[in-house]
């Protein structure tokens, strides 16, 4: 072990990161599990990067609560931000999880999803034939973005007319959760936050007045609820519902639009695994095992968050009640330990059995629908553009929580 890497570790700390870990965080996050893997953090919270000391974390939601009205009360105040991010579903423990989680799974089954891939076909393809006609495109903006505003848009039931806000409306909540807080971001991710509630409050009314299958229509179905014990019905409270559907838009737009635009920009830094894709493309079997791929190798969701309900020991390390803890998913999908080579990207990676997605009780309930919006949108992209090259430098935007990339400037090529 390097004395730089001691270093690095020993330095770490996530309230002054500096902009090359923003470009490459990887060698950080090497450091770290080789030379700190249960750090300690200045500000008394807990940053862990192995493996296996992650899945154990991932699998006691009892000992290691998702909830968080004890880390986020100090950080956002009262506020807008607060109140969503208290409330929403990634942020909260049973009884609560387990109600919205199973109205949202009702609508995201397998069945479900078949049944919408006719439709993602059809909109990836338009997307494409767009991009044709301009020639240097922006594979964010023109792309990645587009495919899964409109599918949550669509399930949603949110009128195509109305979603120029959405994307700008997610990166400003979701840029809250970044760990410094600026001001700017508290203030526009508080706007972002009060005009969803107003926007989905509207919306929610109308669709009382005239709801919609619920067996599709997630909105609908939230707002009827579910049938409990003695036949009473679930309903969930206007808050409750107005900050599912915009975890429902945050959660599926930034993850998907990640996961697609990581892997353009990947393959453009692998060649070897750029043709091996492309010569294979038809084959759905290699198409699946390169979307597990990409989600291991540049997780879209980087960090986690869980607090201690008693002491108890991760790594080793014992750690009181309360205790604030960070996950990196990033790190723990490029542990040596778990996956052989883990720097080099491998399409055909066999076993892969990353946790992009999260592990246990808060496994990502939308993950099926965005590994199939990844495979047609991949699949269709490298069919009609497989020699595209990239037309400027990519804007990151300089995030920890999130990796992906705001701009991804590109020149097609057939």
């Amino acid at each position: 072990m390097s004395t730089h890497g001691a270093g690095i570790a020993d330095s770490f700390d996530l309230a002054t990161l500096a902009p090359d870990f923003f470009a490459n965080p990887y060698p950080t996050y090497r450091a770290l599990r080789e030379h700190a893997p249960v750090k300690a953090m200045p500000d008394g919270s807990w940053f862990l990067t192995r493996y296996d000391d992650i899945l154990p974390v991932y699998r006691d939601p009892k000992v290691f609560s998702s909830d968080k009205k004890k880390e986020f009360g100090p950080k956002y105040g009262p506020s807008p931000l607060l109140e969503h991010h208290t409330t929403s579903l990634v942020f909260n423990d049973p009884p609560l999880h387990t109600r919205v989680r199973r109205l949202i799974l009702g609508a995201l089954s397998q069945r479900h999803i078949a049944a919408m891939e006719p439709g993602l076909q059809t909109l990836v393809d338009a997307l494409l034939a767009a991009m044709e006609r301009k020639g240097q495109v922006d594979l964010i903006e023109d792309f990645a973005a587009s495919i899964p505003i409109e599918i949550i848009g669509n399930l949603l039931g949110v009128p195509h007319a109305e979603r120029g806000p959405l994307r700008s409306w997610s990166l400003a909540i979701l840029g809250a959760l970044e760990p410094v807080l600026t001001p700017e971001r508290a203030a526009s991710g508080n706007a972002a936050v009060r005009e969803m509630v107003a926007y989905l409050g509207a919306l929610a009314n109308d669709r009382r007045l005239h709801p919609r299958d619920p067996e599709t229509d997630v909105l609908t179905r939230l707002i009827q609820g579910e049938h409990g014990r003695a036949d009473e019905v679930e309903r969930l409270t206007e808050t409750e519902l107005m900050h599912q559907c915009i975890f429902l838009l945050n959660a599926g737009h930034e993850t998907t639009t990640n996961l697609i635009g990581n892997a353009l920009h990947a393959l453009t830094e692998w060649p070897d695994e750029k043709a091996r894709l492309i010569a294979n493309a038809g084959d759905p079997a290699i198409v699946k095992s390169a979307v597990e791929e990409f989600l291991r190798f540049e997780s879209s969701n980087q960090l986690g968050n869980r607090i201690t309900t008693c002491a108890t020991t991760v790594g080793g390390v014992t750690l009181p009640r309360d205790a604030r803890i960070t996950i990196c998913i990033g790190a723990a999908n490029r542990d040596p330990a778990q996956f052989a080579d883990p720097d080099r990207l491998d399409i055909t990676r066999e076993p892969n059995k990353h946790i992009a997605f999260g592990f246990g009780i808060h496994t990502c309930a939308g993950m099926n629908l965005a590994r199939l919006e990844a495979r047609v949108a991949l699949a269709g992209f490298l069919a009609r553009f497989p020699g595209y090259t990239l037309a400027g430098e990519p804007t990151r935007g300089g995030r920890a929580r999130f990796r992906g990339f705001l701009h991804l400037p590109c020149r097609l090529a057939s």
